[in-house]
């Protein structure tokens, strides 16, 4: 990770977390958002399921990362609404990749015929112990959360191409380190 110094840039493990939970954040919200308007996505919904389990735990693994070890701090002269904004608009994704998994883990756990709901085919992940409220809450914020979500990574990748491409500055440099400066 040569271009930065050890202070300004994210360390391997944080870098790791984001790109892996970025790329299966993305394939999710492509099917659960597709899945309606294209039948083929429909065949997915298992290994959407099983992404949505995978994204809970690498969640929980980051934010524990995270306040272990300090994030390099935005480049001086940030302004201080546009610090707030980016703090805001972080800890809703990290809100965001917790409500999502736990919100479509609710929805298929509620009482009634359960499918099978196998994490990559490997084992079966137990069901909630809920009753139909919770189970429909659930079934009630799953979607809208899906698309606040899409919105919040658009929002997230629109301001990371500001800071590299307009403003020229290391935010972006200093979590996707491959594009040097």
């Amino acid at each position: 990770m040569a271009g930065l110094p050890r202070g300004e840039r994210y360390s391997g493990v944080a870098i790791a977390f984001h790109w892996t939970i970025a790329l299966l954040v993305i394939v999710n919200l492509v099917i659960g958002i597709g899945h309606d308007a294209i039948p083929a996505l429909r065949a997915l919904m298992g290994a959407h399921k099983a992404i949505g389990l995978t994204v809970l735990l690498l969640t929980a693994g980051r934010i524990a990362w995270r306040i272990a070890h300090r994030p390099p701090a935005l480049p001086a002269g940030t302004p201080a609404w546009e610090k707030g904004v980016a703090h805001a608009t972080h800890w809703t994704l990290y809100l965001l990749m917790i409500a999502l998994p736990l919100s479509g883990w609710l929805m298929v756990s509620g009482p009634g015929p359960h499918r099978p709901f196998l994490w990559f085919g490997l084992f079966d992940i137990p069901t909630l112990p809920v009753g139909k409220p919770l189970a429909d809450l659930g079934g009630t914020a799953h979607g809208p959360l899906g698309w606040v979500m899409a919105a919040l990574v658009v929002l997230h990748v629109a301001a990371a191409l500001r800071h590299h491409l307009l403003l020229r500055d290391s935010v972006l440099v200093r979590i996707a380190p491959i594009l040097g400066r």
